[in-house]
């Protein structure tokens, strides 16, 4: 556990192919069932400090009480994503911390200095921050809201995990209003 941060929750992954890599993730790892969004409805999305028209596909899935994030950005628009494609990487982008008080957590690392990268959200409750803090390859520091639907789905995705027995393994994201 990270004494600034509390528990890693969340390892994300930034793909080229998303269909590959949840093929790979489930039947040679056997991690899954993976939640898939083709098109995640990002709102506000802004890379250092500017407005950017992100299109991105993600698929969530637990191993335990870690969650596995596939990212495949759809288009050109600028974000650390692009960034860590253009820069020759695939693979472990981010880990991700998870609050419940997403703005008293955030003026605390404004306070210890760290810089944000890009932010964005998803829904209500929904909001994320990544932080220039990549001094090695996959350590770029994400801190993500899980107050209310998206920490609903979080917990349908952990609970899916838990016994699966490989069938069904990929699933459309719910949509987030009825949770």
């Amino acid at each position: 556990m990270s004494r600034f941060f509390g528990e890693v929750r969340q390892l994300g992954y930034v793909v080229h192919d998303i269909e590959k890599e949840m093929k790979h993730w489930t039947e040679v790892l056997g991690v899954g069932p993976f939640y898939y969004a083709e098109r995640v409805p990002v709102q506000n999305f802004h890379y250092q400090g500017k407005p950017s028209p992100i299109e991105v596909s993600v698929a969530l899935a637990n191993s335990g009480p870690l969650q596995i994030e596939l990212i495949q950005q759809r288009n050109d628009a600028p974000s650390m994503y692009k960034r860590f494609l253009d820069e020759g990487r695939t693979g472990l982008q981010h880990i991700a911390y998870w609050t419940e008080d997403f703005d008293n957590d955030v003026a605390r690392l404004d306070k210890q200095g760290l810089i944000v990268g890009m932010s964005g959200d998803v829904g209500d409750k929904g909001r994320y921050v990544y932080y220039e803090t990549e001094t090695h390859p996959g350590t770029i520091i994400e801190l993500s809201e899980v107050a209310g639907p998206k920490g609903r789905l979080f917990k349908l995705i952990r609970e899916a995990s838990q016994g699966w027995d490989g069938s069904d393994p990929v699933r459309k994201f719910p949509d987030l209003s009825t949770l």
